[in-house]
């Protein structure tokens, strides 16, 4: 019976033994990948940038393009500054969306205004300024989420300095319906915003609609996904208005911004 005691210790102090080794080894590998998976993670935040912004080919050198073109900024929402960090962290660090969820880094928004339904907006911007070849503002790109069918869509929209027309949509990440709702990704369909105006004689203006009638504003839904494009809808509704980029955009027009 002892000897059956002993070798059952033996055998579980092994498993144990191993399974703290593989632990051990898991959780190093974890702390010495981070860097590596958030240099990857900022890099592709960049290409999705440009691809917003119409930048983006199979030969973009994209460190290259952000280095020698885009200006990453920090901006205050309420005092509508430009800020150097927000909890520590830099304009290339910061999170925006993670932000929004941290008591004094967001601000929870009530049910009838949160029509793109996020829950809470971040206190602080992150907004790209992209030069021409001659130094001269050409683009900025925003972020803008909200709630489709089944979950949060998360895009960037690349806008003309006239603070009005835009240039470009990137949606890089939903959970909708491959074919129908998830033809928010579509190039054809995300071509069709180019040029199309956000604003008329300062509200907003943009209606993602199955009747389109007003070729300035109007965009064409999504075939079979109703509730994405209502999401979308929904979406541009929230983030150009009062509540979110509306101020910040009428500062940036006037060319007052610091």
């Amino acid at each position: 019976m002892a000897n059956k005691n002993e070798s059952l210790g033996k055998t579980l102090f092994v498993v144990i033994a191993l399974c703290l080794v593989c632990a051990i080894i898991v959780a190093g590998s974890a702390v010495g990948l981070k860097p590596l998976q958030e240099k990857n993670a900022a890099l592709d935040m960049q290409r999705n940038v440009l691809d917003a912004a119409g930048l983006l080919t199979p030969e973009t050198d994209v460190i290259a393009v952000f280095e020698d073109r885009v200006d990453t900024r920090l901006i205050n929402l309420d005092t509508l500054e430009t800020v150097e960090a927000v909890d520590g962290k830099n304009a290339i660090e910061y999170d925006p969306i993670a932000s929004a969820k941290k008591a004094g880094l967001g601000t929870k928004l009530e049910k009838s205004e949160d029509v793109a339904g996020i829950g809470a907006l971040e206190n602080v911007a992150k907004v790209y300024f992209i030069n021409g070849a001659d130094g001269a503002l050409e683009t900025v790109v925003v972020y803008v989420r909200g709630y489709g069918l089944w979950g949060t869509m998360y895009g960037l929209m690349a806008v003309a300095p006239d603070m009005n027309t835009i240039k470009g949509i990137n949606f890089y990440e939903h959970s909708e319906t491959p074919g129908l709702g998830g033809e928010i990704q579509n190039p054809n369909w995300t071509a069709s915003w180019q040029g199309k105006e956000i604003y008329d004689n300062g509200s907003v203006a943009l209606d993602v609609t199955k009747n389109v009638t007003d070729k300035a504003h109007d965009i064409d839904a999504l075939s079979g996904a109703t509730l994405t494009s209502n999401g979308v809808e929904n979406t541009m509704q929230f983030w150009f208005s009062d509540k979110a980029y509306g101020p910040l955009f009428d500062k940036i027009r006037k060319g007052e911004l610091n």
